[in-house]
């Protein structure tokens, strides 16, 4: 059943503009970001277009999560889908992956930048992978926390701007900005518990598995209270 709505709530981003003005948008944002650096660097490097991604995400990604509960709440067809015989379990993973397919998908689309700066020079594809992997990574975090979000209002601009919020604080607690007027013992439990530590271990292209078991931790606790709030209304 969770394929079965996975695959119902990717094809619905399709049956409006609003998936393709998403990957739009973002393919756009990546390709003029890129080609400015490449040509003030001149290195055949994809590692500052990493850094900068997960703050373009951190905008886009509860722009497509807004109205995942939000609508339904609205409409009134949260009360129908649970009146079906799906879990909440069912409902809640269904939309996350019909989420991460969208997301995946976008990624997939800048695949030709690295692909056409390794002939142009010699693309160290550690990094490369690895960027991609946190990308993925972070992008489900950010998805969990716009799901929950999503399912505690029926207003889309609110479900909005608190996503928005929850991704950045949960990816700029660790940032050397927040850390460095914390106390001593505080700091380096910040650096843990923020996002973009974690994502540019990955992203040197050196797979931790404390970094791994970080997202799946984040991803699983934010799914899990979507959950929570579901159960509760059904």
């Amino acid at each position: 059943m969770t394929r079965i709505i996975a695959s119902k709530e990717f094809r619905t981003y399709f049956y409006s503009p609003v998936a393709y003005i998403w990957m739009l948008t973002f393919v756009v944002l990546v390709n003029w970001f890129f080609f400015r650096m490449f040509f003030i660097t001149r290195q055949a490097d994809m590692r500052p277009l990493f850094s900068l991604m997960p703050w373009f995400l951190l905008f886009l990604i509860p722009a497509a999560t807004m109205g995942k509960w939000a609508e339904e709440r609205k409409l009134g067809t949260m009360e129908l889908l649970l009146t079906l015989p799906v879990t909440s379990r069912d409902a809640v993973m269904g939309k996350f992956w019909g989420c991460v397919g969208l997301v995946a998908t976008a990624l997939l689309l800048t695949l030709p930048l690295p692909l056409t700066v390794s002939t142009l020079g010699q693309m160290d594809w550690g990094p490369v992978m690895g960027g991609y992997l946190g990308l993925l990574l972070l992008s489900s975090a950010y998805l969990a926390i716009g799901l929950f979000v999503s399912s505690v209002t029926q207003n889309q601009i609110i479900a909005f701007v608190l996503g928005i919020l929850g991704c950045f604080a949960l990816y700029v607690t660790s940032e050397s900005l927040v850390t460095a007027v914390l106390p001593s013992f505080l700091a380096p439990i910040a650096e843990y518990v923020g996002a973009s530590y974690h994502f540019d271990s990955i992203g040197r292209g050196v797979v931790d598995s404390r970094d791994l078991i970080y997202f799946v931790s984040v991803t699983g606790f934010f799914l899990w209270c979507n959950w929570r709030v579901i159960e509760t209304r059904r």
